[in-house]
């Protein structure tokens, strides 16, 4: 029976860099998705054959169905129906979602919860207007970011308003299905972008503009009675917004405790939030050294004030084995730990509670040296043995209700590879069958080679040799639309202000002094300068003699425009054509 669902969102690919032409140097890219993609396509190709096929089965609606009583099965198909599930989703324990959901910004009562205000939504409001505007300001010349952000994390363009209000719909679209009374599925990764980590409560940063997470975890407070809820962000960088809005989060609900506590009545109990992160304190938002952002990424405090924080500092190593023996087992696996504590100490396992993972990727082996400078990486195995433990804790406390939320993660190969080892650690449920080979640098160099984009955008015609190959490229191309999604409008370029110099044709008497002087004895690297002025090819520009100029671009004259076309055919009519002689073979006889 399929357990996990992933849920895919197209309007995501619409968030694209328009400020100039020139997008090689911004790494939070459309491209993103369809690396990861392939990642979750080669994870369910590796796992189909791990797990019997179902028999006739290739719908996930169908292999669901056939698994449930015949009195739950309409009610069942009708809701997979309601979920768009694609139409050749893979035999096993995962099921793709193409989902269509959106949530206006301004009026959706979770985003209001996160980033609202209470007399008006003024951030979010200049949010709608930032990316309605991005177009004409940048044809100005001007930054669609207003002054007083950064610039240089901070991008925007039309297509992102869908593009963050279908990321957000689509979190809370994997919240309602995780909650369902229905069997499955039990945990969701959810393929998105732009990311929210770093994004507080009106405080875009780091590529992102509004906490996913977050919002998430509202969604499943006020519509579905969620009151715990527990954040694992294995993200490169501290999750500083994150944190942000989980202290605020805590606060009020600390508050409303005490002042039952001294007479208040009683009224809906308040969300209680656990933030728990794994990152690099060296790089952003703590590379600049300023001493709030590192105090915020270091402190753990677990109790007072109501607040449920754990920062652990991700370190280098020298072998797997340290890794895993040492880093792992002692240092990280604290942050489950202190999870564990958080909800013994509030009520033990219980209905209320769901589990998110801020799920990035840059923190891997594979990722540009640029991003992970400070050596503070893990091996790619640590996303699948992550996924593996955060699963079974919460199956331990929270019914097994998991959403993972991607993050960052910017070169093709971390994305891939970390999403296959991902979704192969929260869908597999047993320890046998998986071979943390598949994820290794030749099947990754495999993987990429039979994948690799051709014209339009689509992976490679090829059928590759191996089995779980061809069956990767099968599930990709039936879950990936990054092809499909029409290119974002670019700024104009603007009219360039040089001007062309205007030259006079020369007189008999100084062409003939230019020829003279341009003789077979004039010294090398000056023996072409006087005939440049009859070497002209219609259509090509004309290059100026010495001492015309100064010999930069503007002195180019174009011989298409008009006058000078004239005045450089006086000299080209004067010179002598070759005769072409065309000789021919014997007649041939009759």
């Amino acid at each position: 029976m399929p357990t996990t669902a992933v849920f895919l969102q197209k309007s995501c690919l619409q968030h694209r860099y328009i400020r100039t032409r020139d997008d090689s140097h911004i790494v939070e890219r459309p491209e993103r998705l369809r690396a990861v993609n392939v990642g979750l396509a080669a994870a369910v190709a590796r796992l189909e054959e791990t797990t019997p096929a179902a028999s006739g089965s290739t719908t996930g609606a169908s292999s669901s169905a056939a698994s449930t009583k015949p009195d739950e099965e309409d009610e069942l198909a009708k809701a997979l129906g309601k979920l768009q599930i694609a139409s050749s989703s893979p035999r096993g324990p995962v099921f793709f979602i193409h989902s269509d959901a959106s949530v206006d910004l301004l009026n959706h009562p979770a985003v209001k919860f996160v980033h609202g205000d209470i007399e008006r939504d003024v951030y979010l409001e200049s949010l709608k207007s930032w990316a309605k505007d991005s177009q004409d300001k940048v044809a100005k010349g001007e930054s669609e970011i207003p002054e007083g952000y950064s610039q240089g994390d901070l991008y925007l363009c039309p297509g992102s308003l869908d593009a963050i209000q279908g990321a957000l719909g689509t979190v809370c679209e994997a919240v309602d299905a995780v909650l369902r009374d229905e069997p499955q599925p039990n945990q969701a990764f959810v393929a998105i972008r732009p990311p929210g980590h770093h994004c507080g409560e009106d405080t875009p940063s780091g590529f992102c503009f509004v906490n996913n997470v977050a919002v998430g975890a509202a969604h499943a407070h006020l519509k579905h009675g969620i009151q715990r809820v527990v954040v694992f962000d294995i993200d490169l960088h501290h999750g500083n917004g994150t944190q942000s809005i989980a202290w605020s989060i805590n606060e009020e609900t600390y508050r409303q405790k005490l002042e039952v506590e001294h007479g208040a009545p009683a009224g809906k109990p308040g969300l209680q939030v656990y933030y728990g992160s794994l990152h690099d304190i060296l790089s952003y938002p703590c590379e600049d050294g300023k001493a709030e952002l590192i105090q915020t990424a270091s402190v753990s405090i677990h109790g007072p004030h109501g607040q449920h924080i754990e920062n652990i500092h991700l370190e280098p190593y020298t072998s797997e084995e340290e890794f895993w023996e040492t880093l792992y087992a002692k240092r990280y696996s604290r942050v489950l730990d202190k999870a564990r504590a958080f909800l013994d100490s509030t009520g033990g396992a219980n209905d209320d509670t769901l589990v998110f993972i801020s799920c990035g990727f840059d923190a891997s082996e594979h990722e540009y040296p640029s991003m992970s400078r400070h050596q503070r990486k893990v091996p790619t195995s640590f996303y699948y043995r992550f996924a593996k433990d955060a699963k079974a804790f919460a199956q331990q406390y929270a019914k097994g209700r998991l959403i993972s939320v991607l993050e960052g993660g910017y070169s093709d190969r971390a994305l891939t590879s970390g999403a296959m080892a991902h979704l192969t650690g929260l869908a597999h449920d047993d320890e046998t069958g998986v071979d943390e080979n598949w994820w290794s640098l030749p099947n990754l160099t495999a993987l990429e080679a039979a994948t690799k984009k051709r014209r339009g955008g689509r992976p490679s015609q090829t059928v590759p040799p191996e089995p779980w190959l061809a069956r990767t490229v099968e599930i990709f191309a039936s879950i990936d639309s990054s092809h499909a999604v029409p290119a974002a409008a670019r700024a104009p370029i603007p009219p360039s202000s040089r001007t062309l110099r205007e030259r006079k044709p020369p007189s008999s008497a100084s062409a003939s002094s230019t020829s003279t002087k341009a003789s077979p004895a004039t010294s090398p690297g000056k023996k072409d300068e006087g005939k440049a002025g009859k070497r002209v090819t219609k259509g090509q520009p004309v290059a100026p003699t010495s001492g015309s100029g100064s010999g930069s671009e503007g002195d180019l004259t174009d011989v298409r425009s008009g006058t000078a076309s004239e005045h450089e055919g006086e000299s080209v009519s004067a010179r002598k054509l070759p005769r072409v002689i065309l000789k021919l073979g014997p007649a041939p006889k009759a």
